[in-house]
């Protein structure tokens, strides 16, 4: 039982750490957008290829590497991924130094196929590490740990790339944070492959494709809304705040309060993994919740600019967020099924309000993301044999180009009608993992 619970924690801090690399990652990526169409003096569309080119590689590479693990095993498929998150971070430099655009994309869609590997081996490996009952709280706290990568990325975006002016300066201005990035994973890397880690056996004849599982299949549409809605309304955040007749906040305000949206995540899912886990000690499990709760002031304190009255408020909606769990009776299907109904209410608030409400009601959305991508993930695996897991892993992964297709469509349906209507696409989606929780995930 000793060695059992130490493989455990071994497992579970290597997975922590690949977690918070490609939430890193991916956020320092989606917030670059900004700085390339300034450095390069891109229109909006251009300038979000740096966005499509990361997604959609989910959507080339996600099956492919699915094989890849299924034939090398966990450890290697991490291993691997890390050297090409690694390669891509180090492409940046010559990119840089020309400076290219197009070998900007080519070092993002590099590094993009290491992160895509990376989640590909690692939601399964974490799923696989314990019992079934727990996956999902232990998918939680992995994605807390993702949660707070990006969360980081961009203050560390900010602090080396945004006071960058002119353009070779502008683009040089990404070597440093992206050579420090790769470094870092290769060390990883390397160190993973000359330790003894948990083995996941891949091995073993597929009962069947995955894709005669339809708990598969739908879980992996559950993703492609949940990712679409979370990015579309986290993209929609600032133009939502700063319209007149809203919040009418400024650019930079409304970028300070859009960070809440990622903190809320962050907290909710700390609260998952507590919630969602085998702690059994009920005032050991509390004093976890307790600590999450004061997380959330301090967090929410920070980002208002040290108000004591945005930590409050962040802090009670964490408290509403834990409240909201209970109702899920720690069940993984039942408690998607409220976080979905919420989130879709507050979309609705979103489209029907102003002002203050307005802003606390759309930036209180990320709360209720928190658990959905880990819950969905456990729901769609779960009673699959183990050398099946790296298939179904793939295709879930690969329906993450949710992330690029929702919010070009919510950015249509804000430029002909209202950025107020646009948060319609949403609802939709929450509806759609509503459905899936309480009907889709059960096993045909």
């Amino acid at each position: 039982m000793t060695q059992q619970k130490n493989t455990l924690a071994v497992g579970m801090t290597f997975m922590s750490m690949i977690f918070f690399i490609f939430g890193f990652v991916t956020t320092f990526n989606i917030t670059l957008s900004a700085k390339v169409k300034e450095v390069f003096q891109l229109s909006e569309f251009m300038a979000q290829l740096v966005n499509g080119v990361f997604f959609f590689t989910y959507f080339l590479l996600s099956i492919a590497s699915g094989s890849i693990i299924k034939k090398i095993g966990y450890k290697l498929g991490v291993i691997l991924g890390l050297f090409g998150v690694g390669i891509g971070s180090y492409l940046f430099f010559p990119a840089a130094n020309i400076p290219s655009y197009p070998f900007f994309l080519i070092a993002i869609f590099i590094m993009a196929s290491g992160v895509v590997l990376l989640q590909t081996a690692a939601n399964p490996y974490v799923a696989a590490l314990g019992s079934s009952e727990t996956a999902s709280g232990r998918l939680n706290l992995t994605q807390a740990l993702n949660s707070i990568g990006t969360t980081i990325a961009p203050l560390i975006l900010g602090a080396f790339v945004f006071t960058a002016a002119g353009t070779a300066m502008g683009a040089k201005a990404v070597q440093v944070p992206f050579l420090i990035i790769g470094t870092l994973v290769i060390l990883i890397g390397i160190g993973i492959l000359f330790l003894k880690l948990p083995e996941i056996s891949t091995k073993g004849e597929q009962k069947k494709s995955v894709w005669k599982y339809p708990h598969v299949v739908l879980g992996a549409l559950g993703i492609f809304f949940y990712v679409g809605a979370e990015v579309g309304t986290a993209a929609m955040i600032v133009p939502y705040l700063t319209a007149p007749d809203l919040g009418g906040l400024t650019p930079a305000i409304a970028a300070k309060y859009a960070a809440i949206y990622w903190g809320g995540a962050m907290i909710g899912r700390f609260f998952g993994s507590i919630m969602l886990s085998n702690i059994t000690d009920s005032s050991r499990k509390y004093t976890y919740v307790l600590l999450v709760v004061a997380l959330a002031f301090v967090a929410g304190w920070y980002i208002t600019e040290r108000s004591v009255n945005g930590g409050l408020i962040f802090m009670g909606i964490s408290i509403v967020n834990f409240l909201a769990m209970q109702l899920g009776r720690s069940k993984t299907s039942i408690t998607l099924a409220v976080f979905a109904a919420i989130a879709a209410i507050l979309e609705l608030v979103t489209m029907g309000s102003s002002g203050m409400v307005a802003m606390w009601a759309v930036i209180s959305i990320g709360f209720f993301n928190s658990v959905m991508f880990p819950n969905i993930f456990a729901l769609s695996v779960d009673g699959l044999d183990k050398s099946e897991m790296s298939m179904a892993s793939g295709l879930i992964n690969t329906l993450i180009v949710g992330g690029a297709v929702i919010p070009l469509l919510m950015g249509a349906v804000s430029d002909n009608w209202s950025v107020r209507f646009a948060f319609i696409l949403p609802v939709l989606c929450y509806a759609y993992i509503a459905f899936f929780a309480l009907v889709g995930s059960k096993h045909k």
